[in-house]
Parts: C-alpha cells; sequence; structure tokens
C-alpha cells in the first residue's frame, strides 16, 4: 500500500483545490484510467473545498491499494455538520457568504462526492467529520 498525507488550512481559498491537483497528477502517474481519475478528482476537489469552507482545518490522505484501487480520508477539526441529511440535499448549504463571495458552497459537494464514489462513509461530531470515501479501478 501507498499512502500520501496532505494538511488543510481553514478559509485557505488562495490554495483551494492545491491537494485535489497533487492526489491527480499522482494517480494519473501510476495509471488509474481516465474515467475512474475524473470521479476521483471531483470527489477530492468538492471535500477538499468543504474542509477550507466549514472547517478549523485538517488532512487528506490518499491510499492506493496492492491492486490499485483508492481510499480516501478527509479528517476535519470541528464544528462538524449539525444536520447530515440537509448536508446530503442538493442545494442546501451552509457557506460563508466570503465563500459564496468567490463562487463556492453552492450546496453540491457532498451530493457530488457521494454520487461519484463508490463508497462513501461520512461520520461527524462536533469535534470534526470524517468522510471515507473508495473508488474501485479494476
Amino acid at each position: 500500500m501507498i499512502t500520501y498525507s496532505f494538511n488543510v488550512e481553514k478559509e485557505n481559498f488562495v490554495d483551494a483545490g492545491v491537494v485535489s491537483s497533487k492526489v491527480k497528477r499522482i494517480l494519473k502517474q501510476i495509471g488509474i484510467p481516465t474515467a475512474v481519475l475524473r470521479n476521483i478528482a471531483v470527489a477530492c476537489y468538492e471535500a477538499e473545498i468543504n474542509m477550507i469552507i466549514h472547517s478549523y482545518g485538517g488532512e487528506i490522505t490518499l491510499d492506493i491499494d496492492d491492486e490499485g484501487n483508492v481510499t480516501l480520508v478527509f479528517a476535519d477539526v470541528g464544528p462538524g455538520i449539525p444536520d447530515v441529511e440537509k448536508a446530503l440535499t442538493p442545494g442546501w448549504s451552509t457557506a460563508s457568504a466570503q465563500a459564496r463571495q468567490l463562487g463556492f458552497g453552492a450546496g453540491m459537494g457532498l451530493v457530488n462526492i457521494k454520487r461519484v464514489s463508490d463508497t462513501f462513509d461520512l461520520q461527524t461530531s462536533p469535534s470534526g467529520t470524517t468522510i471515507t470515501i473508495t473508488f474501485r479501478v479494476a
């Protein structure tokens, strides 16, 4: 198994998407098929943006197993998601005015992540949120 870790800072809109680009580059180099790579890039970008907008920062972990399957874990620090059902509703958002002004916060992040991943697990509490998603390559 190969593992990479990346830090994400709260409200660091200047670097929004940097981790997603690194993940995409790594996976492209090891030969992940284009269709799978596209879904991974979408999910990773959406989760990274959610961490920047809604959390106090966190870590993204990329695991590639011996068969080439990909797992991404997005673990952030607080405040958690108060209503997961609403958060999974298309168009529902609690993004700040600053995030919306910059073109983020359309309320599609979690919806898109769940849609493009093979497995989706969301755990949340006031101390933080962890989203684990996987993509089967074969």
